[in-house]
């Protein structure tokens, strides 16, 4: 997975996976869900980043252990 902010264009990507876009979803405003062949999700692209959150150029990254297993 990989996390892209680019202030020219104002977009945060999430990317999570290096497969080919095949199909777009833009059914929401401000946000696309981007497909590959098989229907699964490539990236999540936010629009007018700087609008939807606080700091889009930061970032933070948490894992949660699964339940009732120690971290």
């Amino acid at each position: 997975m990989k996390v892209v902010y680019d202030p020219e264009v104002d977009i945060l990507s999430v990317l999570l996976s290096d497969a080919p876009v095949a199909e777009s979803d833009r059914d929401k405003p401000g946000l696309i869900l981007d497909y590959d062949d098989g229907g699964n999700m490539v990236s999540i692209e936010i629009l007018d980043a700087s609008k939807r959150m606080a700091n889009p150029m930061s970032v933070e990254y948490a894992i949660t252990p699964p339940v009732g297993r120690p971290a």
